[in-house]
This record gives C-alpha cells, structure tokens and sequence, in this order.
C-alpha cells in the first residue's frame, strides 16, 4: 500500500479591492473601455514655500469659457460613446477643453473620422468654441462629407448653446456643400424655435423653407408653425401661413381648425372664428364639448362675454351637450362681468339637467348678487346650496353679511357671524369688517366694543385687524368720522403707532392739520413710540404751518433712528427751506433724497443738472436744460429756481442768473413778482457767499482772532 502523502488544507484566496492604478497601468472597472484611472507622475517635492499661478483667474479667454464642462460631468457623458469618440473626449479633456495644436495632433492620429463619430461627439459636447472647431477641423479631412446627421447633431448643439442664429445659417451652409436641406432639418429649427417661444424665428425659418429652398411641409409641420405664431401672439403671421396651407392644396386636420380657432378667440375676432368654425363643421366635424370649452376659457379671462355667449349658442346649435366644467366657467363669468342673472339663469338649466353643481359656483353668483345689492336671490342660493347637502364656506357668508349690513339689517348680520362660529368655521377679517363699519357709521359704539371683544376671545390680533379697519373706515367714511371712533378706542386702549400713522395721514390730505399735529403731541407724550411713518406726516404738516424749524427736528429724528424720509417728507422740506431762504441746506437735503431712495423725484435730479450746468456761467445752457425739464412734465418750482440761485452764485455771476429768471418772465413761465423775489434772493446769497469767503480768508491767514480782539463784532462767535 503506497504511503499516503499528508493532505494539506486548501489556500485562501482573498479579495482585498481593486489593485491600485499606475501611470502605465491604468484600471478598469465596469465595462471594457469604461472608467479608466490613471496615476500622474509624482510631482518632485520643493522644500520652499511656492504659491501656484492660476492662469485661469487671470486669462479673459478662459473666463469666457466659464461654461465649459468639467472633467468629470463630460466623462461621466462619455460612457455611453464609442471608443473613438471617448478618444476624441479625452483629448479635449487632457487640454482643458481648449482647442490647439495639442488637441490637433491628438486628432490626427486616428485614421479615419465619419459623420456618425462627428455627430456622437457633438452631442455630448457643450463648449461652443471647440465644437465650432471640431466641426470646421473635420470637414477638411481628406475624404470626409458632412451627413443629415452630424448637420443635425450640430443644429442641437447650437441650440443647447444658446447659437439659435448660427442654428438659422445651417441649411445655407449644407447647401453650399451639396447636401440640400430636406424638410427634416427644418423641422428641428421650427421644433427648437417654438419649445423657446420665438415665433418671429419660427416664421423666419417657415420663409426661408417655403420661399428660398422651396421646401413645402406637411400638414404636421404646418400646424406646428401656427400653433407657435399663436401662442407668441402672432395671429396675423399665423393666418398668412394658414393661406399658404390652403395653397399648397392641403387638407385641414382637427388640430389645424382648433390652432386658428383659439387663436382668433384670443384675439376677439368672434366672426372670423366663427367662419372658421363652420368650416371646420362642413369639412371635417363638429368640436366636441372639450373644445367649446376650451373657447369659453379663453375668452372669459379676457372679458369677451358676447364672445362666450356666442359660443354657447354655437355649442347648442351643433347639439353638443355641455358638462360641469362648461357651465362652472361660463358661469364664474358671467357672475364676474356683473351679467349674474344670466349666470343665473344658466345655473337653472344646470340644475334642471341633473349636474352636481360645485360650491364655486354657488360662491361666485353669491358675490355678485350681493354686489349688486340683491341680497334676498344672494339667500336663496343659500337655502338651494344648503338643500342640495353642501355646507357654505366662509366666503359665502363673509359676502352675506356684507350684503346685510348695507341694507342696515346689522342685527341679521351678526346672527349670521355667529352661525359661522357654530358651523365650526374660523372668521377672519372680512367676516367682522362690514359690521365695525356699519356700527362705526351708526355710532353705535358699544355693539363696536362687543364686536372686538368677541374678536379677542376668538382668537383674533385685535390691533392688527383695527389698523386695517381704520384704513377701509378712512376710504369710505372719512378722517372726522376715523376721529371720533379712534377718541373713543383710546378709552379702551385699543391704539397702535399704525392706527396714529393712518389718522394723522387721513387728517393732514383733509386739510385738518392742527388736528393732526394734535395727534402728534398726543403720541409722543404717551408711553407709544413715534416711527418714522409719524414724523414724516408731521414734517409735511409743518412744513404747511411755516415752522421749518420744527420739521428739520423731525427730519433729524427719523435720521436718528436710521430710516429714510418719505420722498414727499423730501420735497415738502427742501421746499420750505427755499422758501425762508435756506437755499444751501435746501441742496443738501436734494443730494441727501438721490442718494438714499431708490427713484427720488425728477425735479431733484434736474436740479443736480442745473447745479452742473451752472459751472459753466452760461444762460443758454440752463436755460435749455429747463426747457427738457418742462417737456418731460416736471414743473418750474421754489427747488428749481433755488438751484439755478445756487449754481450761478457758486459757479457764475448775477449776470448770468438774471438772464436766465428774466427770460422765464418773458416766457411767462415766472410772473413779475417772482422774478422780483428770486432776485432779492440771489443778491442775498450772494452776499452769504461772499462773506463766507472773507471769513474763510480771514481764518487761513490768522486775522480772525485780531479783528476779534479789536472789538470786532461783525464775526460769527
């Protein structure tokens, strides 16, 4: 028996990963050509410390390639190519996606190049710059003809790039190199140009086939073409385009019918669509109830409701049934366009033909009957909604307490408000406005003060809701009457700097400016702190009374709590300053308003201009500038004059300021008085100027301190 030889136990292979790429060795992974890493050399290590240069942040030429793809998004593309085309990838890749010799000589080393690799490498590329090149560098090769396909992955491309005008020269150019255009090449211009919404192109591109090429397209191609001239608003293009069709002795399509009949809709040319429409009923066949629909929805937004009735008429002629979607939109139209008894009355024939009415309907003729003052049809709908096992939401009964509360049936109103509490329903703001204002017409104040106590225990902000009541009570009833209600809130102490604001506003555009100012007294001794929306009321109301003393403290406290004044505060100041003489702060302030609101107002701005012009002691020139000024509707005011008083005495002489004011009298734009005053004006600040020249001197040479000591008493302390 032979001896037996010791049974060793088997090895054990593990799988530790992937072995680790080299520079000659590169691994792959995935597929057979795919995902390929490689190693850079190693780099010699310096020990000094060097900074890398980044040419990229310094080059234009690679800032305007801020689009190019990076290396990663382009391979990640590349896997699905062929190998040659990977090839030609990364060689755009190793050059940092710039074309050049290098990228050239990459290129040469492949033997043959055809349309198919041209049109795969073009589709995954997106750096217009190389691909202009690519596609140029190409079509010199030694036996090599552009095809319909790298022509139309180049169409893509251009597109994808933003090149929509390259993308129009194509067919001049695939005719210039023996390739005609064929409808197809076309047809992905047209397709590109309506995706992005340019009809004009689309049409350029439709001439261009038609007319120079003499390509005619198919009944496809043409209703593409016209549904993009319609949806860009191009009815008349489209309609030329429709008579080409016509021509061309081709037949209509469902489609082709419905393009032109929508876009006539939009148009508001009902007799032309309806022409249309009984071609397309002779021809083809009648639209179904979509269709009619579809009209009906257009022409509701824009108002046409004699259009929609047509329609209507025109739906029940060709013995087409209307559905729920039909009635609720010509309906909510009818109810809007204030023709409610119409809507109305088709909600009878709804209802008499067995559809589930919606609640939207119910809702939009509610609205408008109690618009209209109809409240009693307004609650009938009610009881049929009711009946029919629907539950009014809150805006039914927000617009029928409206309804009763101008019929002065507040008791009603409030028993409805509180039936909207015991349906569960949350009241907001329109629910309780109709009655604070019908108790606040009344003078009813104490159901006024239940009414905001029943808010507070549901929940409401009573203060926020009281700063937009004050607003409506204001529009409608008027400052005296948001007076006497605020006097009485206080008492309870239902104020806010916001409801001060919105009186003090309402009482100063009603002339009633010491009641305003009272209020402004009012709010500052009192534990509330004013905002700048207070202070800028206050600085127009004492602007108005003369005290511009007043109103620059105003100013300077919105200042203070760094907030800009109000443009009105603005001019209402700097106006009021010209007017007591203080022409200088009165430019500060003008420089002040430009820099700090984001649109000051026109006169400002040409008073800067004037300022400028006045630097070159020339009348004529301010006085076209004024000229401009006036055409463009700003008017010749205290702040203009003001300005051309402190140009000339700044800049010029009094000679030229004189002609300028004495020309405007001629003109009558400045009676005779004005011009009397402007020039009292003008020899007093000169006279300012003046001064603050001597004075200026007196202090740079030192004399100021020795006229001082000589009794001088002339100089400011």
């Amino acid at each position: 028996m032979p001896p037996q030889t010791p049974t060793t136990p088997n090895k054990f292979y593990f799988f530790y990963g992937h072995r680790k790429p080299s520079q000659n060795r590169p691994t792959v992974r995935g597929g057979l050509f795919s995902n390929r890493q490689t190693l850079a050399p190693p780099k010699p290590k310096s020990n000094k410390l060097t900074h890398h240069f980044e040419i990229q942040k310094w080059d234009p030429h690679f800032l305007s390639q801020s689009n190019s793809p990076s290396p990663d998004t382009s391979f990640s593309a590349s896997i699905r190519l062929s190998p040659i085309a990977r090839f030609i990838i990364d060689s755009f890749r190793k050059n940092d996606y710039k074309w050049g010799p290098t990228v050239v000589t990459e290129l040469n080393k492949l033997r043959r190049v055809t349309p198919t690799l041209v049109a795969e490498v073009l589709k995954v590329q997106t750096n217009p710059t190389l691909a202009f090149n690519f596609f140029h560098w190409v079509e010199k090769q030694k036996g090599y003809h552009h095809n319909f396909a790298s022509f139309n992955a180049f169409a893509y491309f251009l597109n994808r790039a933003n090149h929509f005008r390259a993308a129009d020269n194509l067919p001049e150019l695939m005719d210039a190199q023996g390739k005609p255009p064929s409808e197809k090449q076309f047809e992905i211009l047209i397709r590109m140009h309506s995706d992005a919404g340019r009809g004009l192109r689309v049409y350029h591109v439709y001439d261009k086939m038609r007319n120079k090429f003499g390509v005619k397209p198919r009944v496809f191609l043409y209703n593409r073409i016209m549904d993009a001239l319609v949806k860009t608003g191009h009815l008349d293009l489209a309609l030329s385009v429709y008579s080409d069709f016509r021509e061309d002795g081709l037949v209509e399509e469902t489609v082709t019918f419905m393009i032109l009949i929508k876009g006539l809709c939009n148009a508001g040319k009902i007799d032309e669509m309806l022409e249309v429409l009984g071609r397309m009923r002779n021809k083809l066949c009648k639209p179904d109830v979509f269709a009619y629909t579809a009209l009906v929805r257009i022409m509701v937004p824009a108002g046409n409701l004699d259009g929609c009735l047509r329609v209507w008429e025109e739906m029940k002629r060709d013995r087409v049934e209307p559905d729920v979607m039909a009635y609720s939109t010509i309906i909510g139209g009818l109810a809007k366009g204030g023709r409610v008894l119409e809507g109305y009355e088709l909600l009878k024939e709804m209802k008499s033909k067995g559809h589930l009415i919606d609640r939207a309907i119910y809702g939009s003729l509610v609205e408008s009957f109690v618009g209209e003052n109809k409240v009693g049809l307004a609650f009938d709908l009610l009881k049929d909604l009711v009946s029919s096992g629907y539950r009014a939401d809150l805006g039914i009964y927000n617009n029928l307490i409206e309804g009763l509360c101008n019929m002065n049936k507040l008791e009603k109103a409030y028993m409805l408000f509180q039936v909207t509490i015991k349906e569960g329903l949350e009241p907001d703001f329109l629910s309780v406005k109709p009655l604070l204002l019908a108790y606040a017409e009344k003078k009813q104040m104490e159901e006024f003060l239940k009414l905001l106590e029943k808010m507070e225990k549901l929940g409401f902000s009573v203060i926020d809701n009281l700063s937009k009541f004050f607003s409506h009570l204001v529009e409608k009833l008027g400052p005296i009457m948001a007076m006497e209600v605020f006097t009485h809130l206080k008492e309870r102490g239902y104020v806010s700097v916001e409801i001060y604001s919105l009186v003090m506003d309402s009482l100063y555009l009603s002339g009633e400016v010491e009641k305003a100012l009272s209020l402004f007294d009012e709010i500052k001794s009192s534990d509330l702190k004013p905002d700048s929306s207070i202070y800028n009321i206050a600085i127009l109301c004492f602007v108005d009374r003369g005290e511009i003393k007043e109103a620059c403290l105003c100013h300077n406290k919105i200042i203070e709590m760094s907030c800009i004044p109000s443009v009105a505060a603005y001019c209402c100041l700097a106006k009021g300053l010209c007017e007591i003489g203080e022409i200088d702060e009165a430019m500060m302030l003008v420089r002040d308003c430009l820099g700090s609101v984001v649109s000051g107002p026109m006169e400002f701005k040409y008073c800067l201009t004037i300022l400028h012009i006045c630097k070159s002691n020339d009348a004529e020139k301010v006085i076209s500038v004024l000229s401009e000024m006036m055409q463009q509707g700003c008017s010749l005011g205290n702040v203009v004059c003001s300005a051309i008083i402190s140009g000339m005495c700044k800049y010029g002489t009094i000679e030229e300021a004189r002609k300028v004011f004495s020309n405007l009298r001629d003109r009558k734009l400045l009676t005779e008085s004005d011009t009397i005053v402007y020039d009292e004006l003008l020899i007093d600040h000169m006279k300012k100027k003046t001064a603050d020249l001597v004075i200026s001197g007196l202090k740079f040479f030192g004399l100021e301190s020795k006229l001082k000591s000589k009794g001088c008493k002339l100089l400011p302390d």
